[in-house]
């Protein structure tokens, strides 16, 4: 659906897009300075200093960023992302069979589960379970992954547990 303003963008809007982009660019490519001062033997202090700097100065950058770009700009943005993002999106009138479901609710809950537990597991049992950050990545992934395999009408429920009105309608019990 196109806004009848998205027409009519200015002529700087060209320069402006693209220096609110290098803006951005910047903002995330300044958060390599936190490994590389890392592997520069940096005082942890001083690390954890810049990391501070950084989060508060991307703040700053990203409202400089949408003020540059315009209105205009950051629509054009949103549009780019969002509308690639949104192809990769599950379809939410698509109904999931009962294995498929079995197996999204076991991705979804295993991490969340392991995530839960683990500071318990390593004050009771310590040197139980291996620290290592690619089975943290990979619950990080199964956990994402876990919306696609349940589909569209999953991220429905849960966004309904955030909305007080909402109700249960169960039309397999009707």
């Amino acid at each position: 659906m196109s806004n009848p303003q998205d027409d009519n963008v200015p002529s700087s809007a060209g320069w402006r897009f693209k220096l609110g982009i290098a803006i951005i660019c910047l903002m995330l490519g300044s958060w390599l300075m936190v490994p590389l001062a890392a592997a520069a033997d940096v005082p942890g202090s001083k690390i954890a200093a810049l990391t501070g700097v950084l989060f508060i100065s991307n703040k700053i950058l990203l409202i400089l960023a949408i003020a540059i770009m315009g209105k205009s700009g950051f629509q054009q943005l949103k549009r780019s992302m969002f509308g690639y993002v949104s192809a990769l999106a599950p379809a939410a009138d698509v109904e999931v069979g009962p294995a498929r479901h079995r197996i999204g609710l076991v991705m979804f809950c295993l991490p969340l589960i392991s995530g839960f537990l683990e500071p318990y597991i390593d004050t009771l049992w310590p040197g139980l379970r291996p620290n290592i950050w690619q089975l943290q990545a990979l619950g990080d992934a199964m956990l994402i992954g876990s919306f696609f395999v349940l589909g569209g009408n999953f991220w429905d429920k849960v966004r309904a547990l955030f909305i007080r009105t909402a109700r249960v309608v169960n039309t397999s019990a009707v």
